[in-house]
């Protein structure tokens, strides 16, 4: 489940906005178990997790794949219409699952690097799994410059690692407040979220992601990916989209090709932080053909990669 809200204290995540008024939207799904925030004009909130390959490397450690992750992995849809990765863009990446103010009908990106600083509050190691999953990401997208970093300070996504729900919800009550927190466990029971903050031009400025180590491995991949994709522009769940991580009735584990593709068209040059739907209605005839051949020749790579039992398809360094 997911979900997005505003008006918290704190410092990170969506919080913390001295002297400002903040305004939310609520999202929020039973099915999920995962909860996103979301700020209108400062604010917005998202989930997700995962693991790549046949195998994977995270720093100099080369891990196995998870065997849910190859089940799924094994039977994925690849192939996709202009009109169908069209209509997912669109449900995605403009409007929110469950909106208590604002609008959310232009594109939200970062329009700069993404550093994301890793917070572990839990007893499990889960800093190869959020090093795989940042890895996978920048792999996957053609015009993203994500990668760990050890600064806090020069962070834009920080990743908040803790042990279990109770433990979830005493820290989403410390950096929102014991009413906004309490509000969402009531609803959606979550088990990890996101969420980020937009300036008035629609660029994300701050994200936050909250996740719990005690679930599994595979739920926590499942976790993870969907909730630092959605950290990066691509707020809205929506069941009628039967490809996508961003429907709450779909468990990924992995960054799977239409996702890629999503987040593909959101961080082209071409499209820019603010832009209504129809701007990007115009651009991509222009803008697909290029992303397809990237997806395809990214995707292949990885292939020859699990079958060579190497699994780590990029040559720039993790971590900052």
């Amino acid at each position: 489940m997911a979900a997005s809200w505003g008006g918290m204290r704190g410092l990170g995540t969506i919080v913390r906005c001295k002297g400002r008024r903040l305004l939310g939207q609520f999202r929020g799904s039973a099915s999920r178990h995962a909860t996103r925030l979301g700020i209108a004009s400062l604010l917005s909130f998202i989930a997700i997790v995962a693991i790549a390959g046949s195998m994977v490397w995270a720093g100099n450690e080369v891990r196995a794949e998870n065997e849910s992750v190859s089940i799924k992995r094994s039977s994925e849809r690849t192939t996709f219409s202009d009109a169908e990765i069209a209509d997912g863009f669109f449900k995605i990446a403009f409007g929110a699952e469950l909106r208590l103010a604002g609008g959310a009908n232009r594109v939200r990106k970062f329009d700069g690097p993404v550093r994301v600083f890793l917070d572990n509050r839990a007893h499990a190691n889960r800093r190869a799994d959020i090093a795989a999953v940042i890895s996978d990401i920048r792999t996957y997208v053609d015009r993203l410059d994500i990668a760990l970093t050890e600064d806090r300070n020069a962070a834009n996504i920080v990743v908040t690692l803790v042990r279990d729900h109770d433990a979830l919800v005493r820290t989403m009550r410390s950096l929102y407040g014991r009413k906004r927190a309490d509000e969402i466990a009531r609803r959606l029971t979550p088990r990890c979220l996101s969420g980020f903050g937009e300036d008035g031009q629609h660029r994300i400025r701050r994200a936050e992601v909250l996740l719990t180590s005690d679930e599994g491995d595979f739920n926590f991949l499942d976790c993870a990916y969907e909730e630092l994709l959605q950290a990066l522009g691509p707020i809205n769940d929506d069941r009628s989209v039967p490809w996508t991580m961003f429907n709450d009735d779909v468990q990924m584990g992995y960054f799977d090709v239409y996702d890629q593709y999503i987040l593909n068209i959101l961080y082209d040059a071409r499209v820019r932080p603010g832009m209504t739907r129809r701007e990007i209605e115009v651009l991509l005839p222009d803008i697909l053909p290029g992303i397809r051949e990237w997806i395809s020749n990214a995707n292949s790579v990885r292939q020859l990669g699990a079958s060579n039992d190497s699994g780590h398809w990029s040559n720039s360094p993790l971590l900052e």
